[in-house]
């Protein structure tokens, strides 16, 4: 039987909290599109749990702050040949 939605958006959001994750690394550990990462913590969520979205809300505007970074680690990476 399939969880309710309101399940998956709390073990998505606990997931991103405990792991300070990404809303790409949590839709690839769950097995679900970003978009729909995306819709179940920014607009579901907050209708049944507002203290965890909140929690959430952090993780991911401290992620969109520091992406650019990664990005550049990345393509710096990618054209070294290195990890």
């Amino acid at each position: 039987m399939k969880e309710s939605i309101e399940e998956r958006a709390c073990r998505l959001a606990l997931y991103i909290i405990e792991k300070k994750a990404t809303v790409r690394g949590a839709a690839k550990r769950f097995g679900i599109s970003k978009s729909t990462v995306h819709k179940d913590l920014s607009e579901r969520l907050p209708a049944f749990n507002r203290t965890l979205y909140l929690q959430v809300k952090q993780v991911l505007e401290q992620n969109k702050a520091e992406r650019h970074i990664r990005g550049g680690i990345a393509t710096r990476n990618k054209y070294r040949g290195g990890t």
